[in-house]
């Protein structure tokens, strides 16, 4: 596996958003009780893309789904399972991360925004 190496037609300014991935981690309490709580797990500078933003009427209720584009340098052990945190704002990843054009340089997350 290759790490990433630098290539000069690639704009490195485009990474200029940070964000940190949680990862699920479960723990059992003194009553035998498993809850599962968000550790910290990588740091990352980002590319972010809006793929959409789609209302929908559900329930009587209006409802927005934002689906975000995330653009990292390749890095191992990132999985769909993992949370993206990015200015105070959670992102759950929806699908696997997809390693761009299987060339170990770039890997692309799509993420929906956790909304309150």
């Amino acid at each position: 596996m290759q790490p990433f190496k630098y290539n000069p037609n690639y704009n490195s300014g485009q990474f200029r958003n940070r964000i940190t991935f949680f990862k699920p981690v479960t723990v059992e309490d003194e009553l035998g009780q498993k809850e599962t709580t968000w550790v910290a797990h990588k740091k990352a500078w980002a590319m972010i893309k809006t793929v959409k933003g789609s209302e929908y009427v559900s329930a009587g209720a209006e409802q927005v789904t934002l689906t975000n584009r995330f653009i990292i340098h390749y890095t191992e052990g990132i999985t769909a399972d993992m949370r993206i945190s990015f200015q105070g704002r959670t992102f759950d990843i929806v699908e696997p991360p997809i390693n761009d054009d299987e060339l170990n340089k770039t890997l692309t997350i799509l993420a929906k925004e956790r909304l309150k």
